[in-house]
Formats: C-alpha cells, sequence, structure tokens
C-alpha cells in the first residue's frame, strides 16, 4: 500500500527530543515520569539555574550530538526542544500544581513564538486531569521574584515567570530551525508565595505534577511527525 503524500517514509530517522530543566528535582520528576512511550531518542538536561546556565548547556548539548545522534551531514532531523521545570505564576487565581504552556517566551533577546501549543494543551489536560492548564506568554527574569516585581510582571500581559525558559528556547533556535515549547509547573503565585507557612504542601503538589506530564511531551513529540495540513 503506497504512503499518502506526505507521509514520512517508514526508515525516517526519528528526531530526538531534548527537554531542559535547571534542577536535581525537576530532572527527578521528569525522568520518574518518563518511562516509555517516546517515539525516538530522548534526552533530559539538567543545566543549572539562570539563563547563563541555560544557555551553556544547550549550547553544548546541541553542539555535542543530540541532534540526530551526532550526525553531521545535515540530513538529520533537528532536536525538539522543551524547556520545563518549576516557574512562578503572575496571574491572580494560580495555585500550585497549575500547569503553564508557553505561546511564546520572552527575555532580553526579544520574544520566542512555541511550537503545536495547542497540541501540548489538550495533552497535559489528560495527563494531569484536575489541574488547570494555563496558556500565555512566559516572561524571564535572573533572580526570584517576588511582591511588587511580581506585580509589575503580570501588567506586561506575562502570566509566569522562570529564569531559564527564554534563554533555553532562544539558545536552541540559534543552533537551527527545530520545533520548541516551553512547559512549567507553578510552584509558588499570587496568593501562594514560598516565603509564606505551608508552602510545603504546594512545593509537593508542583512536583507531583511534574512527574506527569511526560507522557504530553511525547504527543506533541509524536505530532511533529505527521504532516501538516
Amino acid at each position: 500500500m503506497a504512503a499518502c503524500p506526505g507521509t514520512p517514509p517508514p526508515d525516517a530517522p526519528v528526531p530526538p527530543l531534548l527537554i531542559a530543566c535547571a534542577l536535581g528535582i525537576e530532572r527527578l520528576a521528569l525522568r520518574a515520569g518518563g518511562r516509555g512511550g517516546a517515539p525516538g531518542p530522548v534526552t533530559v538536561l539538567r543545566t543549572g539555574m539562570g539563563p547563563k546556565n541555560a544557555e551553556r548547556g544547550l549550547a553544548r548539548a546541541l553542539g555535542d550530538g543530540v541532534e540526530g545522534g551526532g550526525d553531521r551531514t545535515g540530513t538529520a532531523p533537528a532536536a525538539g526542544v522543551i524547556a520545563s521545570g518549576f516557574c512562578a505564576g503572575l496571574a491572580p487565581g494560580m495555585h500550585p500544581g497549575d500547569v503553564v504552556v508557553a505561546d511564546e517566551t520572552r527575555g532580553p533577546w526579544g520574544v520566542t513564538p512555541c511550537t503545536a501549543t495547542d497540541v501540548l494543551t489538550e495533552a497535559l489536560a489528560r495527563a494531569v486531569p484536575g489541574r488547570t492548564v494555563h496558556t500565555g506568554p512566559l516572561t524571564a527574569s535572573d533572580h526570584v521574584v517576588r511582591g511588587e516585581e511580581r506585580t509589575e510582571l503580570a501588567a506586561t500581559g506575562a502570566i509566569a515567570v522562570d529564569m531559564e525558559s527564554a534563554a533555553t528556547l532562544h539558545t536552541a533556535l540559534r543552533a537551527g530551525v527545530r520545533p520548541v515549547a516551553a512547559v512549567r509547573v507553578v510552584v509558588d503565585s499570587p496568593e501562594h508565595e514560598l516565603v509564606r507557612i505551608g508552602t510545603v504542601r504546594g512545593g509537593i503538589s508542583a512536583f507531583r505534577v511534574l512527574c506527569a506530564v511526560m507522557p504530553a511531551f511525547y504527543e506533541w513529540h509524536r505530532s511533529l511527525l505527521l504532516p501538516r495540513r
């Protein structure tokens, strides 16, 4: 039977998936939820905290063979990149354990649009039922944001902030054209800041949600292999 027009041949190389996070506890959560189901090779990379570490970590990973298993001929498909981990929510009504799907990341380098956010949003709603999935701009900071600064960032239209996502996606695209996304789990929010008593429970909730997101990442990865109409 002939393949449908635009369908990749059966022996076409499957692009790798690189999931970047900053902290060891984030990598632990992601790897715990990532056993089986991936359509291709998957790497969970810990870059370290902050935009400079994210930039260095991504540049090193994409230059050291994550691309197509190290094929330098230019024929292998480029690795898809997802920035993930925890974030601070900016919008009123957010709770620890809510999920943020960035439609774009904002940083000193400008705005980076994200790929197939509708696929991710729908897949995450299935992966973490009962959790609210927010979609909107994810902005960058080089430090932990609290109080009035959180309010100022919310006024720009951003719904969440973290230190690595914008740098991760900017560096990924600087290394070559590829699909990129950012998915973060809210660990604190305007009404639930980490400095308050009782936020340990919120941190545990966010960790459990992060453990559950990998099937949605795999669904996003698989969707990239389908022909676009």
